[in-house]
């Protein structure tokens, strides 16, 4: 079966579930979601970013409620998205765009900043430690501490390496733990601890500080190479998967900060043994330090009973960050787009946008020429200004672009099928607080 007959058939299903879902979540009946298709066609005279009118409103009242509830009729996506008050109560809106002159198939999220019961966390593949997974299942597997799953899409690019399956290439945090090092030549998102996002490249500052006063740079949860240090956590998995060189077992002293991980944070560790064989087992409350055998040759010497200080500084200063994510390109700055040169390939797309009210969570299908070709990088960065976005950047596309709402993948992956990703951004509503 070809990929497009594929996607076609998942779309078909896809349609089946949303109205199971939309019975369950609204308790609207089957002749209803019949009727309330979560998707739009529009005419295809029109403009890009211009509202669009359905075709036909087949429906009764109730129905139509429902439509604009959870699609979000926009009167318009320029500048003036700003000034808008908000659609529905729930804080966030779905919209399918299709533009069939190109052809375009487009989903969008849109979410009310100001609703302090939603927020965007990151997400990893095995749940509590890096992996590959699809994103449907990452957003289920969030932790039920940080509340209810409502929406998802893909994250950043990853490396592919069987003994660290799902590292990101850049920045990630989780829920405030650190678990991925940034990557000073790919630009990252992430949200300060009062809820504002920011986009910028970061650089790492981590280091080591040896007893006898000496630094040494160290990565983070990676592919460890033969003449650098990286620094374990049980995000890795069990153990540090790696092969000759020293490993420093490394536990807390008696103050001071400790697991899990923080970025900006200084932390004391006292050397608990030593290992010389590599793949060290990572136990609750243990963190190696793993040295290549060519840095360890060279290294100042320890043994056990020593105290490290290691640092997870960074530039700029990260500390307090809740949620991180890398990716790239950088698509809006200033509300302004970016500027490429050269030829500019169509691929499936995932971005992530925003301006002083709303986020934009946007995917957009490709690579199937009936229904969407994909989005070039200027392209993408027109469209998400026409949402109104001030700044926007470009997450994993090709086979990993997804979209998740509800329960449902929205979006028609051009594999024919979700293809697993390392990691995701999850929208969030927040338990209520116990009274």
């Amino acid at each position: 079966m070809s990929s497009l007959a594929a996607a076609s058939i998942l779309g078909l299903e896809n349609k089946k579930r949303i109205s199971a879902n939309l019975r369950r979540e609204f308790g609207v009946s089957t002749a209803m979601t019949r009727q309330t298709d979560i998707t739009m066609h529009f005419t295809n005279e029109t403009p890009l970013g211009a509202r669009r009118a359905p075709l036909s409103h087949a429906c009764n009242p109730k129905a139509l409620l429902l439509f604009a509830l959870l699609l979000c009729s926009w009167t318009a996506l320029g500048s003036d998205v700003t000034n808008q008050p908000p659609r529905n109560n729930h804080g966030f809106s779905y919209f399918h765009d299709e533009v069939r002159d190109v052809p375009w198939s487009i989903h969008v999220l849109k979410i009310e900043r100001a609703r302090s019961d939603l927020e965007l966390h990151s997400s990893m593949g095995r749940g509590t430690a890096l992996g590959m997974a699809l994103v449907s299942a990452q957003a289920k597997g969030l932790s039920a501490g940080l509340g209810k799953p409502l929406a998802a899409i893909n994250g950043d690019f990853y490396h592919s390496n069987a003994n660290y399956p799902g590292d990101p290439q850049g920045l990630q945090i989780v829920d405030g733990e650190l678990v991925s090092a940034p990557n000073p030549t790919h630009v990252c998102v992430w949200i300060d601890a009062q809820g504002n996002p920011h986009r910028t490249n970061v650089t790492s500052q981590f280091k080591i500080t040896w007893p006898d006063g000496t630094t040494t740079p160290f990565g983070l949860d990676e592919d460890r190479p033969s003449d650098a240090a990286v620094l374990y956590t049980a995000a890795v998995g069990q153990s540090t998967h790696t092969s000759g060189g020293l490993e420093l077992i490394l536990e807390r002293t008696a103050d001071g900060p400790w697991l899990p991980l923080r970025v900006g944070q200084n932390y004391s560790a006292r050397v608990r043994g030593l290992r010389t064989d590599g793949d060290s087992p990572l136990t609750p409350g243990v963190m190696i330090l793993s040295l290549g055998p060519k840095l360890s040759a060279r290294a100042p010497k320890v043994a056990a009973g020593a105290v490290l200080q290691l640092s997870t500084a960074t530039t700029p200063d990260l500390s307090g960050a809740k949620t991180a994510i890398g990716g790239g390109p950088t698509l809006v700055r200033g509300g302004s787009a970016m500027q490429w040169s050269g030829f500019q390939p169509r691929h499936p797309r995932t971005a992530i946008g925003w301006n002083k009210d709303y986020f934009f969570l946007v995917e957009v299908d490709g690579r199937q020429r009936s229904l969407s070709v994909g989005m070039t990088f200027p392209e993408l960065a027109t469209y998400m200004i026409k949402l109104g976005c001030e700044e926007a950047m470009n997450l994993d596309g090709g086979g990993s672009a997804t979209m998740w709402v509800l329960g449902n993948v929205m979006n028609s992956p051009s594999e024919g099928h979700e293809r697993p990703a390392a990691n995701a951004l999850v929208l969030v509503q927040k338990p209520k607080p116990q009274k």
